[in-house]
């Protein structure tokens, strides 16, 4: 007899959305200040500034400048000075994110029944969540959960965990309103790396690649409060189904692991060939599992679907187009958080997800069509692969009711960025254009990259 599918009608809706990014940009010569003032030059040091200076990334969000007390001391800071700076600089970060992602839900602090965050980049008991609860006001009642040691996929898989208590709540005939945050501040180990860089004469990038970023969401399940005196805000997304699975032996290929002086990033050059191979058959795999009813016959292929692609390196991202068979304008929104903000480690997929529904990326929709369907996809440490498929709101047949295409808000000083907006709201004709010099300079810089990582050998 076949397995029945996996995923029925799930009921699960993302009502809000808040992305806070900190006031401060990185420019690629950020990290060759902050390499000149405290090293001399050497063969691995100057590897990884031309790297830096061809990674696609025109800035990279952060709490801070080259001339922060923290990253300007005699020695790189300790992890407990950088843990000082996530809970002063991180924390209201998050708290920003999930006010707005609240807000637009129209969810109160004390209806939040269960609160799933993450982080790669802190390590305390009690957990940064503790905290964002406390000041958001949710009640002493909301069930929390910290995920640790998720690296990249942090963010998908926060929302797997949070889609999983959502269920368990409506077996129980419960309302569940989750609050899902991801808060990651990196650019406080850019000292120790550059430390490592020198001393053991490693190709290390992710120096020039990390940024900082809070994001956060509102899932919710179809069981209304009973004292609900209105209905629920039309979804953003709702979340049909998810894949998850660890690719085989390679927990030495990706990783963060901790030390004296914060974490020290893993990142072997078979990263982005192992993460092109198991993108096909995880998408396969998620497609099996949705039940035949939930997707039209015209969402069969990659190509057919919008891209929430997490925005590792540039390398990722091209990977993907060839494996998939996509155009960039499939991962628009991926390569527009990429360029404009860097890769935030698992605050970056909400990012991501959060810019697909504005009005100046559907512009750039591939053939100007939005897809209703939106495949969402990040890596972490172990490899481990998290994929998942999500559905517009407003899109297609009911389309009246729903929030896509919405105006990009003007960036405040405390979101940094400020560039990113002005070009996304370029006409399609001039568009075109561009995204054809850009793709050869992508091409030449993957090129580039490649060959220069070819033989390193990181921790």
């Amino acid at each position: 007899m076949a397995a029945p599918a996996e995923f029925e009608e799930l009921g699960l809706d993302i009502l809000g959305l808040g992305v806070q990014y900190p006031p401060y940009d990185l420019k690629p010569s950020s990290l060759e200040v902050l390499s000149k003032r405290f090293h001399p030059e050497s063969p691995a040091m100057k590897k990884v500034l031309s790297i830096n200076r061809y990674t696609g990334i025109d800035q990279r969000s952060s709490i801070g400048t080259p001339n922060h007390p923290l990253v300007n001391g005699p020695t790189p800071p300790t992890i407990a000075e950088i843990h000082q700076t996530f809970m002063s600089d991180g924390v209201p970060l998050a708290v920003s994110a999930a006010r707005k992602a609240l807000a637009e839900a129209a969810v109160e602090a004390g209806q939040v029944t269960h609160m799933v965050s993450t982080t790669c980049t802190d390590s305390a008991n009690p957990g940064y969540d503790h905290f964002v609860a406390q000041e958001l006001g949710l009640s002493s009642t909301t069930e929390k959960v910290l995920l640790h040691g998720v690296g990249c996929s942090g963010g998908l898989a926060a929302l797997r965990t949070a889609a999983n208590l959502c269920l368990g709540h409506a077996m129980r005939r419960k309302p569940a309103r989750i609050l899902v945050v991801a808060l990651e501040i990196s650019t406080t180990l850019a000292r120790s790396e550059l430390e490592s860089i020198h001393a053991t004469q490693d190709t290390r990038i992710g120096v020039a690649l990390f940024s900082d970023c809070a994001s956060a969401l509102v899932l919710s399940n179809s069981i209304p409060f009973p004292s609900a005196s209105l209905p629920p805000p039309p979804p953003i997304y709702s979340l049909l189904g998810w894949h998850h699975h660890t690719i085989p032996t390679t927990a030495a290929d990706l990783g963060f692991d901790v030390d004296p002086a914060g974490w020290k990033v893993i990142l072997s050059p078979q990263v982005p060939s192992l993460t092109q191979s198991t993108l096909s058959p995880t998408f396969s795999t998620l497609l099996s599992t949705l039940p035949a009813s939930s997707l039209p016959p015209t969402y069969r292929v990659p190509a057919d679907f919008d891209w929430a692609m997490h925005p590792g390196g540039a390398t990722i991202l091209t990977g993907a187009e060839k494996t998939l068979k996509i155009s960039p304008e499939h991962m628009r929104a991926s390569y527009d958080t990429y360029v404009n903000h860097g890769n935030s480690s698992s605050a970056t997929i909400l990012s991501v997800l959060d810019r697909l529904r504005r009005k100046d990326m559907d512009l750039l929709a591939p053939g100007g069509k939005v897809r209703e369907y939106v495949v969402a996809c990040a890596f972490g440490p172990g490899i481990t692969v998290e994929m998942g498929m999500l559905k517009r709101g407003g899109v297609g047949s009911g389309g009246g009711a729903g929030r896509r295409g919405m105006e990009t808000p003007p960036e405040t000083e405390s979101e940094g960025g400020g560039g990113s907006d002005a070009e996304g709201e370029e006409g399609s004709e001039e568009g075109d254009g561009a995204r054809g010099v850009e793709a050869s300079r992508r091409e030449e810089e993957e090129a580039f990259i490649s060959g220069a990582l070819e033989g390193v050998e990181l921790d």
